[in-house]
């Protein structure tokens, strides 16, 4: 007898995260921003979070905030077949109007005054960066990366609450 293989629908899953985040607030903005834009998990490497009074989502109740001590950390818990892509100014960097957004990714937001460096580069599996000359908020760069990911490959939203 045959093995049959299942195909299941998915528009594959996203996370995102700062590395060295600098400001509790952009963390709870990026929170927020990432429920409303459909990601599946946030994160922090290095930088634990305090709840904030602000979150009038409560995002803290919808999609959960992942915490790792450092890169090595977390690049151990990494997902098979998924892949974590740089955001960044770097010469390496691709730009993102033309950037095809994998199904399975996780995208790694550097501080805004040291950024990501080198060697985290380096692990990467891609490298984007933002139009402009100038660093944005993090939480702001956060924010628009998830958007191009969504006017470009679509997913769930989540609907709002009554």
């Amino acid at each position: 007898m045959g093995k049959t293989k299942q195909k299941y629908p998915s528009n594959g899953y996203f996370g995102i995260g700062i590395l060295n985040a600098e400001n509790e607030q952009n963390i709870g903005t990026l929170w927020r921003s990432a429920y409303i834009l459909g990601a599946s998990f946030i994160f922090t490497i290095g930088a634990k979070y305090k709840k904030q009074s602000t979150d009038v989502v409560k995002a803290w109740s919808k999609i959960p905030l992942y915490y790792y001590s450092d890169f090595e950390d977390f690049y151990s818990h990494v997902p098979h077949d998924c892949k974590v892509v740089a955001v960044e100014m770097d010469e390496r960097a691709g730009d993102i109007i033309e950037y095809e957004h994998p199904d399975r990714c996780i995208y790694l937001l550097g501080c805004e005054s040291i950024g990501l460096g080198g060697k985290v580069m380096d692990r990467c599996h891609d490298k984007i960066f933002l139009p402009g000359h100038y660093s944005l908020n993090v939480a702001v760069a956060g924010s628009v990366v998830m958007y191009d990911r969504y006017s470009k490959i679509g997913g769930v939203l989540p609907k709002k609450e009554t």
